[in-house]
């Protein structure tokens, strides 16, 4: 079965989005630095909803593509509530669950980990290898230009 997820990133970032260094130099919520991963959403909206807790100035907005993100399932390893620390939601982010995410993608388990949102945990979101090897089974489709509703932080224009 194919899985189709997404990535938003800032229209400047789009020739490195797959690359993975900006979870690298900037550690989140399943890798500690130094990891590469690439966060990617189940859904458009997950993503948005990624994005928007962490936007402080709406002109930001403005400035976002999206892109489309295709693998099998195969290449996917999920991890379900019975392997997750109690605290994995938290914030601030607690160190057992980069821990969890950096050992995954040290050990290349497989390209894909599907975990849960800490913002609607029963939906996914697909961290991404791109040091696994098969990365390149990973199809990334073409960026398009994202436009985020204003009223979504209560400004209206």
């Amino acid at each position: 079965m194919k899985i189709t997820a997404w990535r938003i990133v800032q229209a400047r970032h789009l020739a490195t989005a797959f690359d993975g260094k900006s979870a690298e130099l900037n550690p989140g919520r399943w890798n500690r630095s130094g990891t590469p991963l690439i966060y990617t959403a189940g859904s458009l909206s997950l993503a948005a909803l990624e994005i928007l807790v962490h936007v402080e100035i709406l002109e930001i907005l403005r400035l976002y593509s999206c892109i489309p993100v295709s693998f099998d399932e195969s290449l996917c390893k999920r991890l379900g509530a019975r392997v997750l620390p109690k605290n994995w939601s938290n914030d601030p982010i607690p160190a057992s669950t980069r821990n969890l995410g950096s050992t995954w993608a040290r050990k290349r388990e497989s390209a894909v980990l599907a975990v849960p949102s800490a913002i609607i945990p029963l939906e996914w979101n697909y961290l991404i290898n791109p040091l696994h090897p098969d990365f390149e089974k990973i199809v990334i489709g073409s960026a398009a230009r994202f436009r985020f509703d204003t009223r979504l932080l209560g400004f209206r224009e």
